[in-house]
């Protein structure tokens, strides 16, 4: 049930006389609220996927050259990590609400910019406008979340956004595929980002009437200082990450990764003097936020790069189309959501216990999925079971995770939590593919390449779980207050 109430001119709730009625009400006002801001996240999620399956069609249309055609599927990502942080704390600076909105039309008007780019450099320029627009949209669904949810209801809202990241990384896939195979009105891969415009001004109109409107606390500033330096630190890195593969790991990716260690040591200074750091010390003190946060961090890179390498293998390897591909995950993104959505029935004493479980559920699904292709073919029906139990695996350790990160935050750091996990999970996206993506690709494309893969997604699987481990210490769910 939503948190928020609205006040009457006297002073009290203007629907305090009719309980019932305004209880209906409030969880009306929350599911509407719920469902704006994941169609939001999900449309962020998507546009990861979708452009990847374009990327040829794109490439021939517009005689790209590779690079060119790197950036315009990393631009946004690139972007979007980034800023992050800085679209969290300009939230808590002037309201979820209005951020959200502001970015979602600013995604909105660069979709249909780069549906209707006739260039290379447009296309690329609007897609990192795009993912701008993102990073100041995706932060605040996790604000409105904590805001405007507790309890129970938190944590249900939660379950939804983390089936919304699962789905959207298979319906990019499959999505994309179907637009481009389609070729509507002989547009050919324009129809992925114009896909988003109706469906933005749709949400925008809709958002605009029904989202609530929050008291925001001036007490908070702009650290000009950290949004700097933070900023400059991740593309540092995000960057030759990104583009490293493609152009064989030179040189300045190298020291550009080194450097990013050397200024994130300015980024600690900076924060330390900052009167209103972005992320305040008291943040990272709350109870199990960090050892969560590095577990979904480890299980992020693991998820990002099994469905990497696994659709590398499927598609170059066994010869799949984009949609054939994109639907032999279906098993595994079902569990995951699946799992998002129901995982809080279970006792309430075995919350924590499951997380452990859960990594090792994932581990073993990951093996499996090698030893079904290394027996041959397409790894039929072995493959979609034990991708189903990776996925189920993943979503029992993710999503207590997820809960207990948030459960001790007070509402004033709302907005700078949602920017940390925002980007925990953007990083650890990045990582996955680039990590588990070169191993792939630096053996022969094979089943055994692919056993090779799944070998070290098990061991990094075994290790996100030993992050998480201090959340069974006695203690370890201490509830903050909102003070």
């Amino acid at each position: 049930m939503t948190s928020v109430t609205r006040s009457s001119p006297a002073g009290g709730t203007g629907t305090a006389a009719v309980p019932g009625r305004a209880d209906r009400a409030s969880r009306r006002g929350a599911g509407w609220l719920l469902g704006i801001v994941l169609v939001g996240q999900f449309m962020a999620t998507l546009d990861v996927s979708i452009v990847n399956v374009a990327a040829p069609t794109i490439r021939t249309d517009l005689a790209t050259s590779g690079s060119g055609l790197q950036l315009i599927i990393s631009g946004y990502t690139i972007a979007y990590a980034m800023l992050l942080i800085t679209g969290a704390r300009l939230g808590g600076l002037s309201g979820p609400r209005r951020l959200f909105l502001l970015g979602l039309a600013v995604f909105t008007a660069a979709s249909l910019a780069c549906g209707l780019a006739g260039s290379e450099g447009a296309l690329i320029a609007f897609r990192l406008v795009q993912g701008a627009g993102s990073a100041l949209m995706v932060p605040q669904v996790l604000s409105m979340i904590q805001l405007h949810f507790t309890g129970a209801a938190r944590a249900r809202a939660l379950g939804a956004y983390s089936a919304v990241l699962a789905g959207g990384v298979v319906v990019g896939q499959v999505a994309g595929g179907a637009l481009v195979s389609a070729d509507l009105f002989g547009m050919a891969w324009r129809p992925v980002f114009l896909v988003n415009v109706p469906i933005g001004a749709t949400l925008l109109v809709v958002g605009a009437l029904l989202l609530p409107r929050e008291h925001v606390p001036r007490e908070q500033g702009l650290d000009l200082a950290g949004l700097i330096t933070l900023s400059v630190t991740v593309v540092m890195l995000v960057v030759p990450l990104v583009l490293g593969h493609e152009q064989h790991w030179p040189a300045w990716g190298w020291w550009s990764m080194a450097a990013s260690a050397a200024v994130t040591g300015v980024f600690v200074a900076v924060e330390r003097r900052a009167r209103h750091p972005l992320i305040p010390g008291r943040l990272l003190r709350a109870p199990g936020l960090v050892p969560s946060a590095l577990g979904m961090f480890g299980s992020m890179v693991t998820w990002a790069g099994f469905l990497f390498s696994v659709a590398l293998h499927l598609q170059g390897g066994l010869g799949d189309s984009p949609i054939g591909a994109g639907l032999s995950f279906v098993p595994g993104a079902a569990g995951f959501a699946l799992v998002s959505l129901t995982w809080r029935r279970l006792p309430a004493r075995l919350h924590r216990p499951v997380i452990f479980a859960g990594f090792a559920a994932a581990a073993v699904g990951y093996l499996g999925v090698a030893r079904a292709f290394v027996s041959g073919g397409d790894g039929q029906p072995y493959f979609g079971i034990f991708f189903a139990v990776a996925g189920i695996g993943l979503g029992l350790a993710y999503n207590p995770l997820f809960t207990v990160a948030l459960e001790n935050i007070a509402a004033r750091d709302a907005a700078d939590a949602s920017g940390l996990m925002a980007m925990t999970l953007q990083l650890g996206q990045v990582v996955g593919v680039t990590a588990f993506g070169t191993l792939y690709l630096s053996l022969t494309p094979s089943a055994h390449a692919v056993g090779v893969t799944a070998a070290g997604l098990a061991a990094t699987t075994v290790v996100a779980g030993a992050c998480a481990l201090p959340l069974l210490r006695r203690g370890a769910g201490h509830r903050a207050t909102d003070a």
